[in-house]
């Protein structure tokens, strides 16, 4: 029978390995922050997490106050009341409908979360026929325009019979009684006679993401007057489609007023409106991630600027 060798084996010393572990990893440590490379990570680092904190800072120190978080359910119309301009002194006065108090408001019990849900489907089918090469692409069921690539096409010409395919009849309806509904709210909170308001052009669905600009169609974020930009405007609105913070982050619309910086965030479903003179310059926050839709519907006192409701042809 063979002999068998024994062998002694010594029992494990774990602090010793332990200590060992350390003193190594003391060592290469040590040995990292020599190296010119520990320096540059250290100093790459720092700098990011400055970047970083300065933008949050800077973005957060944009709004000097924010109106109604995305959180919050308005209930009643919310109006936050501002001085009237004088820019309604250059147009013609229609009594019932031009501004006697201005300013702006918010409410979240005009369109439900499903009717967003459905209004929001509908943007994201005639936009996905096309679309714009840059951040900002729009749907206008009235005229029919829609972006393509850099440029603008007919919906209704370009696609022809097929454009029934994407869109229905109870689409388009639930567009004209949710424009109804609009108008009546804008017509409670500020007084107006609402048989003296028209829809006026353009009203349009927009989509907004992070995408880089390639025209200046695609810059939406400069600040603008909407009487001065488009003449027939008397009262905006806002239709949100999406949830800010969930869905995108940014694209806030913000309020720039002379004492600072006021701002609404989105929700689906929210109405947003306000009059369109000076009183109400703003502008749209850069959207930094996901996508943003909403539907712009504005109105006119001029009857001469009036458009109808979008059908099917």
């Amino acid at each position: 029978m063979p002999t068998q060798r024994r062998v002694n084996v010594k029992p494990t010393d774990s602090n010793g390995i332990e200590k060992k572990i350390k003193r190594g990893n003391a060592q290469r440590q040590a040995s990292f922050w020599k190296r010119p490379l520990g320096y540059l990570l250290v100093l790459i680092t720092l700098g990011a997490c400055f970047v970083l904190g300065w933008l949050y800072v800077s973005w957060d120190n944009e709004i000097t106050e924010t109106l109604v978080r995305q959180g919050e359910v308005v209930q009643k119309p919310r109006l936050f009341k501002v001085e009237c301009s004088e820019d309604y002194d250059s147009y013609k006065r229609y009594p019932g409908c031009t501004p006697q108090i201005c300013g702006r408001a918010v409410t979240d019990a005009v369109v439900t979360h499903e009717e967003a849900h459905v209004l929001r489907r509908l943007a994201e089918r005639g936009l996905s026929l096309a679309g714009s090469d840059g951040g900002a692409s729009i749907l206008d069921l009235h005229s029919g325009a829609l972006s393509m690539g850099k440029q603008f096409v007919n919906i209704y010409r370009y696609f022809g019979e097929q454009i029934k395919e994407v869109f229905s009849e109870e689409d388009f309806q639930l567009y004209r009684v949710v424009r109804a509904r609009i108008q009546a709210v804008i017509a409670e909170t500020f007084g107006l006679d609402p048989s003296r308001m028209y829809l006026t052009k353009p009203t349009f669905f927009s989509r907004m993401n992070s995408t880089e600009a390639k025209t200046t169609h695609d810059e939406y974020w400069h600040p603008h007057i909407d009487k001065v930009t488009y003449g027939s405007f008397d009262y905006t609105s806002l239709l949100y489609l999406s949830d800010y913070g969930r869905d995108f982050g940014g694209g806030r619309f913000i309020f720039m007023d002379a004492d600072g910086n006021r701002t609404v965030e989105p929700r689906a479903g929210r109405v947003s409106f306000f009059s369109s003179g000076s009183e109400n310059l703003h502008r749209v926050e850069k959207v930094w991630w996901g996508t943003r839709f909403a539907i712009t519907v504005s109105f006119t006192c001029d009857p001469d600027h009036a458009i109808a409701d979008p059908t099917l042809p």
